[in-house]
């Protein structure tokens, strides 16, 4: 997978709106766009537009990372 985000050892507060990474496979197609906000987040796969992809909370996210390390 290629996920892109040049920050350049900036530090950066995610506000409400968040930051969204841009995620492709290793040949360099796209396969969607993560956003991962304050509290939400949201993964738009393909082309989907934001507002239209599968949303979470932050506390799912890190619940469900979590229990993929307990198996």
């Amino acid at each position: 997978m290629r996920i892109k985000a040049d920050l350049s050892d900036v530090t950066i507060e995610l506000k409400n709106k968040g930051i969204i990474l841009h995620i492709a496979d290793n040949s360099g197609k796209h396969v969607g766009d993560l956003r991962i906000g304050q509290a939400t987040g949201e993964w738009m796969k393909g082309k989907t537009r934001e507002g239209n992809g599968f949303k979470f909370s932050i506390p799912e996210l890190i619940e469900s990372i979590e229990a993929m390390g307990d198996e």
